[in-house]
């Protein structure tokens, strides 16, 4: 009997792969709703604790760097303990912060700095939903390489993972409706608890997923590597297709090769975008909202984000299909470079005009979040197995970092005598501009090629 068939893990099934696709897009869903819950109602949390607007942006700054600390950290876990436990670890610990960030509210009420501080750390722990992102990209990634390995069904990846990624804009749509209807009766507290029940579904369901083949045989070879056995490790890999034997640890190893090029194009992409999701996304209510923004009410941005979320859905199918026809990296860098001129359309609208207001941001939007379907699978494709999820995380760290920039500047801005609008110019349509233009600078991927290391 060969190495190969002793070390082959047991071959997937359609069901195995359709079940793992429908838990994957069910669980970033709901952290994405939990994620998004917070910006969305940062303006009524601000209100009822007496922050100022700049105050207001500041938490949101520092709960920002705590959620790139733990998108960090999870990449090189998730390589270590396997794809999914990573999910798994991921969807419940932000679960768990959803409920304590009611209790964090009450306290910073209370005793402003303490609690200041207690909600800072329990957002950061919520960026586990966030990180999750990076850990589907990267596990997904690796399952459909097995189940669309015939090039005529490859070329229709990029447009399923697309469905599991809309689960952004699902997600956000349903924090915005939970805010309508919840935000009422029980106030912004009783949104983060009901926030967590989704989650607990989502934990019991992950019992039935999967790991991944790479992740199996790549843990194989390390094992082989670490009892002395190199010449075994090496035909291991080779017969299973992978790439070379790196004894290096991933965080090493994601800075060397061809592993250096994408965290720095694709990473730095990452960066500048979320600095734009940060003003236009994120902070979209408090855009909308402030009389020196597009001084929308809060009920009509409440609508807004549901239509135009609703609009980002079909902005993922479209970038997800595009992507699979001229490459991902092509679709991203014309979808960021559309989007900062819908953006910046947007700006130049007289203040309080719903209709165009609310045309001109869903198209932004679309434009925005809908290439992040074709994003993350790009960076799943651009990692060896060795490296993948902790490259994945690292670029989606990276967005984190972004939206620090964003608003450490969106903060400076507004506490200087500035307003939303030139925060929004300079800080949103700019950055966006940039990240579309960068994006083509990284190594361009065939949509119709089939990776397996």
């Amino acid at each position: 009997m060969s190495i190969k068939t002793q070390l082959e893990p047991t071959p997937l099934t359609t069901k195995d792969v359709r079940l793992a696709t429908w838990i994957c897009f069910f669980a970033w869903t709901f952290a994405v709703y939990d994620f998004v819950l917070f910006g969305n109602l940062l303006p009524q949390l601000a209100s009822e604790l007496g922050w100022s607007e700049g105050r207001s942006t500041e938490v949101n700054t520092w709960v920002t760097a705590g959620t790139a600390l733990v998108a960090f950290a999870i990449g090189p876990i998730t390589d270590r303990i396997g794809r999914r436990k990573g999910i798994l670890v991921a969807v419940a610990g932000a679960a768990i912060a959803s409920v304590l960030t009611a209790l964090a509210g009450w306290i910073a009420g209370i005793a402003a700095g303490v609690g200041i501080v207690f909600l800072v750390i329990v957002r950061s722990v919520a960026g586990l939903g966030y990180a999750e992102q990076a850990i589907n990209a990267a596990y997904l990634n690796e399952i459909f390489a097995y189940a669309y390995s015939d090039p005529a069904k490859a070329r229709r990846r990029g447009l399923i993972y697309s469905l599991v990624q809309s689960g952004w804009p699902i997600g956000s749509v349903l924090a915005a409706a939970s805010v309508y209807l919840l935000f009422p009766i029980g106030g912004w507290q009783l949104c983060f608890v009901i926030a967590a029940v989704p989650a607990l579904f989502i934990v019991i369901a992950g019992i039935w997923l999967r790991e991944s083949p790479q992740f199996i045989l790549r843990k194989q070879v390390d094992q082989l590597l670490r009892e002395g056995r190199e010449d075994e490790a090496r035909g291991v890999a080779e017969a299973n297709g992978m790439a070379a034997v790196d004894p290096s640890p991933p965080l090493i190893a994601v800075f060397s090769g061809e592993s250096r090029r994408s965290i720095l194009t694709v990473g730095t992409s990452f960066l500048l975008n979320w600095v734009g999701v940060l003003t236009f996304s994120i902070l979209g209510t408090s855009l909308l909202t402030s009389p020196d923004g597009k001084d929308i009410a809060f009920d009509s941005a409440l609508l807004i984000l549901v239509v135009s979320n609703a609009t980002a859905f079909a902005g993922y199918l479209f970038h997800g299909w595009l992507g699979d026809k001229i490459g991902r990296r092509n679709a991203i860098g014309l979808g960021w470079i559309a989007c900062s001129l819908a953006f910046f359309g947007m700006m130049m609208t007289p203040d309080g005009s719903f209709g165009p207001i609310i045309v001109l941001y869903s198209l932004g939007l679309f434009f925005l979040i809908g290439p992040f379907s074709a994003l993350l699978y790009f960076t799943g494709e651009s990692f060896p197995a060795h490296t993948r999820a902790t490259g994945s995380a690292l670029v989606n760290a990276s967005g984190q970092v972004g939206a620090i920039i964003g608003g450490l500047l969106i903060t400076a801005t507004l506490t200087s005598g500035g307003d939303w609008g030139q925060a929004a110019l300079l800080w949103g349509c700019l950055p966006i501009l940039a990240s579309g233009l960068l994006i083509f600078a990284a190594k361009n991927v065939d949509p119709a090629s089939v990776r397996f290391d």
